[in-house]
């Protein structure tokens, strides 16, 4: 099961380094990530999406912790939230396929975002179904380009955060029988 985390780092060089470096040394396969500034000054936000079950949810939030450039992660898989990507898509067209295409963009309420003689670049954000959905219909025209960020997720409505805990009370007890778990 996919597995989301909204992760608040200090905004600092080598953060994203050591939080990828976790889940590398812990063997999970980052499915997506994105990181970007939030509303406070000095706090950057990652949004990770990791193909995992609960237990393997619970030991990374765990040993995320641990990691001092870390204030707060949010599993936010079963929390309804928003979630969107956003890709940016050279097409080749010209004459009669540039009307086409203009059509299709139109559809997927996507936008053109920039125009040469012989293509197209288009801009659409939602869910990875329709970017994939809209990438299908466009194959035949000749996909020149195509570049996609990664899911960033939003819990829906007003959720008061947690503050960030000292390192002496972040948790690090994953529950179960962890003896077979690499620390």
């Amino acid at each position: 099961m996919l597995h989301t985390f909204a992760i608040y780092v200090d905004n600092k060089p080598g953060v994203l380094n050591r939080v990828s470096s976790l889940f590398r040394r812990r063997a999970f396969n980052i499915e997506s990530l994105t990181v970007g500034h939030t509303e406070t000054p000095g706090l950057s936000r990652m949004t990770v999406v990791v193909d995992t079950d609960e237990y393997g949810a619970r030991r990374l939030e765990a040993h995320l912790y641990k990691l001092v450039p870390v204030r707060r992660v949010e599993d936010i898989t079963t929390t309804p939230s928003i979630s969107r990507d956003l890709a940016l898509i050279k097409v080749a067209a010209t004459g009669e396929a540039r009307t086409h295409v203009m059509q299709l963009v139109d559809v997927y309420r996507a936008r053109i975002v920039d125009v040469s003689p012989e293509s197209l670049v288009i801009e659409t954000t939602g869910t990875e179904d329709k970017i994939d959905s809209l990438l299908e219909v466009l194959r035949p025209y000749g996909l020149v380009e195509m570049v996609r960020t990664g899911r960033v997720s939003m819990a829906r409505g007003l959720t008061v955060p947690k503050k960030p805990q000292p390192v002496s009370q972040r948790p690090t007890d994953i529950g179960g029988d962890a003896s077979s778990c690499s620390v």
